[in-house]
């Protein structure tokens, strides 16, 4: 556990110049609609003090009691104008329904944010963007893991949900986001990752470092950190890894590696159980099996925990 603090601070500080960690955080409601499934909350979060971070909040329509809930990080794939709309948006893989519609309806609340530069803060160039901070000391990606950490520091302050009982889960950019904050904020209890568990090295190695955009990249990280090292820090909490077999962004050879690394941790805290990850004949998407396994494992480690 020592060991496991000291990786977290070491880890944290390769992301650059941010924002005080201990800062107040707010939010302001803009709307709050009852819909079909579940009620929507459209707000206006304050979390980094440099620019306002907007959010939607679901939850079921029923129950009066304190909701399991899960912070659900959107994908990239350069459509910058959707970032936290993804949660809203109905998909083939859920069944014609959407994320919201699916998670509030086996009782779980979720957060979503826009990352920087997507959604309701796009408009910039990403790649001008990254450019401009590294000038300023700062790292694009350090800045969206900063905001999504005073996300779960926002849900801190409610009073509708129970953060003894919160997950993370994203796509793509989102997978990413999952497993980094995971590794950073023991307050996650369970996490899912889909189609994005990246060994470097193996990207490396297949020449897909272009895969990723340019806000995936954290100078000096290789020094420190690979993928399992990261991933190690989520150990013992529950973690689900789903992922293509023909992905790019996340080749075979190096998920073999993480795969084998992450058993023998999980191991060592006696906590088998608690690591899984499921391959399937795909490509970089979601299907409707990776929902499933998504769902049951919710439900199982924080549905359960209520």
């Amino acid at each position: 556990m020592k060991n496991q603090e000291k990786a977290r601070v070491r880890l944290y500080k390769l992301l650059g110049k941010l924002p005080d960690r201990n800062r107040q955080v707010s939010g302001k409601m803009l709307n709050n609609q009852k819909c079909e499934n579940y009620i929507w909350e459209q707000l206006v979060l304050d979390l980094n003090g440099i620019e306002p971070v907007p959010a939607y909040f679901v939850k079921p329509i029923s129950a009066a009691r304190k909701f399991p809930v899960i912070v659900f990080n959107h994908a990239h794939g350069s459509r910058y104008e959707i970032g936290k709309d993804e949660l809203l948006l109905k998909q083939n893989a859920l069944s014609g329904k959407s994320w919201a519609d699916l998670l509030t309806s086996h009782g779980f609340a979720v957060l979503t944010i826009d990352c920087w530069n997507f959604g309701d803060r796009s408009g910039r160039d990403e790649s001008a963007l990254f450019k401009e901070l590294i000038w300023k000391g700062r790292i694009l990606w350090g800045l969206m893991v900063y905001d999504t950490i005073k996300a779960i520091d926002y849900l801190t302050t409610r009073n509708d949900i129970d953060t003894n009982t919160l997950g993370m889960m994203g796509i793509s950019m989102g997978s990413t986001m999952s497993w980094w904050v995971s590794a950073l904020d023991t307050r996650v209890k369970a996490c899912v990752d889909i189609c994005c568990l990246t060994d470097f090295e193996a990207l490396i190695e297949t020449g897909r470092l272009n895969g990723h955009g340019i806000y995936y990249y954290v100078p000096s990280l290789l020094e420190y950190f690979d993928t399992s090292s990261i991933n190690a820090l989520i150990a013992p909490r529950p973690h689900l890894s789903l992922a293509g077999e023909y992905d790019l962004l996340t080749p075979a050879k190096g998920l073999d590696k993480i795969d084998r690394n992450l058993r023998k941790v999980y191991a060592q805290w006696h906590a088998d159980e608690n690591w899984e990850l499921k391959r399937y004949p795909v490509g970089h998407r979601l299907t409707a099996e990776m929902v499933f396994e998504t769902l049951n494992f919710f439900k199982k480690h924080l549905l359960n925990k209520i």
